[in-house]
């Protein structure tokens, strides 16, 4: 017998770097009760194993975070979803909707970006991953990671947030968060394909993300035919997280429109 929450709008959130499914926690009541939520863990982040068994890991591809996803979808047997991602999440977006278009109803693309790393941020990311594999995370990766994170107002005003990101990021394993950024490093440019994909798509950005500028979401969201944007204010990468309410005033409206698709 099938429920209500299984007729409702479905809803796929995908997390931030270097975080996992615990960033919509703060959110995820709220937006259960207008759709069908589900929020995954990337692998080899958070619950989700990086390997199955003694498996080798596969190439650090959001390729494959992707097929993830739509494995997910048939297991739960959704045909179509909205698909949304914070950051690391919405790269994962996109690639899920370069490899199965046919399954990704609308985008929500939350402090990200359609643009492929530029060569320095690029060998950075490598870098970092080799580093961690060397002698893990937990000692210097939210401290290097936090300042950028969140915003100058939840660094002033919302001490709780920081000390939660903190937690999220030192619980992470090792070599998920290898495998991600090497992942992300090797992301192709997205902005050709939301073009003509020609999705409904909401864009929410944070007015002080400096990760993903909030200029840079108005640049891609006037080559969007069915593109709005929300600039949230006293929030940077981490909308959900930093401004929760504030998020759900600029998503709920916008999924009210997606029902029946």
């Amino acid at each position: 017998m099938s429920t209500a929450a299984e007729h409702r709008l479905p809803l796929v959130l995908l997390h931030a770097f270097p975080l996992d499914s615990r960033m919509w926690d703060d959110v995820r009541a709220v937006l259960a009760e207008e759709v069908r939520l589900i929020t995954p863990d990337q692998r080899g982040l958070g619950t989700a194993p990086l390997v199955a068994g003694d498996a080798a890991a596969p190439d650090a591809d959001l390729a494959v975070v992707a097929a993830d996803v739509v494995a997910l979808l048939d297991r739960l047997g959704i045909e179509r979803a909205v698909v949304g991602g914070a950051s690391m999440g919405g790269y994962a977006a996109m690639a899920l909707l370069r490899l199965a278009p046919e399954r990704v109803a609308g985008l929500l693309l939350v402090d990200t970006k359609s643009e492929a790393d530029q060569e320095g941020p690029r060998q950075a990311r490598f870098d970092a991953a080799t580093r961690i594999e060397a002698e893990g995370s937990a000692d210097w990766l939210a401290a290097e990671m936090l300042p950028k994170l969140v915003g100058a107002a939840t660094h002033a005003t919302r001490p709780a947030v920081v000390d939660r990101l903190r937690g999220l990021i030192d619980a992470q394993p090792a070599a998920g968060i290898a495998w991600a950024q090497r992942a992300i490093a090797a992301r192709p440019d997205s902005t050709a394909l939301l073009r003509d994909a020609g999705l409904p798509t909401l864009i929410v950005i944070g007015e002080q993300d400096e990760l993903s500028p909030p200029e840079t979401a108005e640049r891609l969201v006037e080559l969007l035919p069915q593109g709005r944007l929300e600039i949230v204010p006293d929030a940077g990468h981490l909308v959900p997280m930093e401004t929760p309410a504030a998020f759900l005033a600029a998503v709920l409206p916008w999924l009210a429109e997606r029902r029946g698709l």
